[in-house]
């Protein structure tokens, strides 16, 4: 694949045409990474809907839970591919192999807390009260997947690392790989097809953890034996770990790794509290919100392509080039979530019954997806907004503004009008669709005035 980030020239005067297609190419990949990867949950929730509402809601629970945990990991590693693109774009190559080992190490701490913080989700679903049986299935899976964590983040690193150097076309290998091995794995373990013993919902978790070390594996691989990873010297040498290089990489990544666990805690705690409202309401929200997740993953493809060309205009000292880069990708985000939007409103049935036939679970979930529609746009634009501002290294205001958007008028919103207003999950969509909203003004005006600022800088 061609290296997108790299450019032949100035990019100063380049047209819109030209930048959009730049953008999208680097996107491209990243997108249908994005896809397979979430395509995963998405297979074992479609899977899970075939063995009935207890396995749904503990695979809605369970990984509702592991996602809480693994947002915060993957927020804080985004910081490599930030860090990595403005080397690369500032001709500092030789500095990139250094780094990418020095966050490997740090990538082993997390995963350590990853491990632990999955199977300390029985503590979680006591105090949300969570329905027993849906809570004791949703445990096992938790064990399982957890014996993962070390595999995906190591992966996580050298995903980011590639995608900071402009190659992003082996996030969308190693996401096929995933789902293409994911879907004999759940039927094997889930339905107990050829001699397995048939572990339902939990099944998934083991098939979830076996497909984490595959692509941890695949990944370690390509940039090890490909030749464009060589410039980088990632294993020319050890490093033990240096204090100083990972406190550096903590402080980009800690503002991110928080800001993307409140947004993400926002769709979690949603889940959570649904939860206690039983096994059909938990069921219809995991419907929904599983098929507005997997379409969120366009934008979120589009944010990861967008740090990268806006850090890599930076590290060539090109703030104006990067000011375009931001305002073309949020514009590309906010295109897709108007059509998605439209989709959704369209075909609300047969969205759903990819899902479910179950009639109860069906009806619920039809209404939860009018509410998915209505928060596209803004969903679009805040993600798009948070990629170009982490390419500028812009992190703690973005911070303090998912507080206030996705916890003090989300969260809070959603939980008065699920049961202080007795509205039940659709309040809480209401709430959910309040902080969305309030991050993309937020996100949106704040790159707009530090986009402006650094171009008044070098003035």
């Amino acid at each position: 694949m061609t290296d997108v980030s790299s450019p032949t020239s100035s990019e100063t005067g380049t047209s819109l045409g030209y930048e959009i297609k730049r953008t999208l190419w680097l996107a491209g990949p990243l997108i249908v990474g994005q896809l397979t990867n979430f395509g995963m949950n998405f297979v074992d929730t479609v899977m899970a809907g075939r063995l009935g509402t207890v396995d749904l809601g503990a695979i809605a629970v369970g990984s509702s839970i592991w996602a809480a945990g693994f947002l915060f990991v993957l927020g804080l590693l985004l910081a490599v591919s930030a860090a990595v693109s403005r080397l690369d774009g500032a001709g500092e190559r030789d500095r990139v192999g250094a780094f990418v080992r020095q966050a490997l190490w740090l990538g082993l701490v997390l995963a350590l807390g990853l491990w632990g913080f999955a199977r300390s989700g029985e503590w979680v679903m006591t105090q949300m009260d969570v329905t027993p049986a849906v809570a004791t299935m949703a445990m096992d899976y938790l064990r399982a997947i957890s014996w993962g964590a070390p595999a995906l983040v190591g992966m996580l690193v050298l995903r980011f690392f590639s995608e900071g150097t402009g190659k992003t076309g082996p996030t969308m290998y190693v996401g096929m790989l995933g789902i293409v091995c994911n879907i004999p794995l759940n039927a094997l373990l889930m339905f107990g097809l050829m001699g397995f013993p048939k572990l339902g919902a939990v099944g998934a978790g083991w098939a979830t953890a076996i497909v984490f070390w595959l692509q941890f594996l695949a990944f370690l691989g390509w940039v090890s034996h490909r030749p464009h990873y060589q410039k980088y010297q990632l294993w020319a040498s050890f490093s033990w770990p240096d204090r100083r290089e990972i406190s550096a990489l903590v402080k980009l990544g800690l503002p991110i790794g928080i800001m993307v666990f409140l947004e993400g805690g926002m769709f979690v705690g949603s889940a959570l509290l649904i939860g206690t409202l039983g096994a059909l309401p938990v069921a219809a929200h995991q419907v929904a919100m599983n098929y507005a997740g997997l379409v969120f993953m366009v934008p979120v493809g589009l944010a990861g392509a967008i740090t990268v060309r806006v850090g890599n205009a930076l590290g060539r000292g090109e703030p104006q080039a990067a000011r375009r880069a931001g305002r073309i990708g949020i514009g590309l985000a906010l295109t897709f979530a108007i059509f998605s939007a439209g989709v959704i409103i369209a075909i609300p049935e047969a969205i759903v019954a990819l899902y479910t036939s179950e009639p109860d679970v069906a009806e619920l979930a039809v209404s939860l997806l009018f509410f998915a529609a209505l928060f596209q746009i803004a969903d679009g634009l805040q993600v798009a907004a948070a990629g170009s501002l982490r390419g500028y290294k812009d992190t703690r205001r973005p911070m303090v503004y998912s507080v206030i958007a996705y916890w003090a008028v989300g969260m809070s919103l959603g939980a008065y009008l699920t049961f202080g207003q007795a509205l039940g999950p659709k309040g809480m969509w209401m709430g959910i669709i309040a902080g969305l909203t309030v991050a993309a003004v937020l996100l949106v005006g704040r790159f707009v005035r530090v986009a402006n600022d650094t171009i008044r800088q070098q003035a």
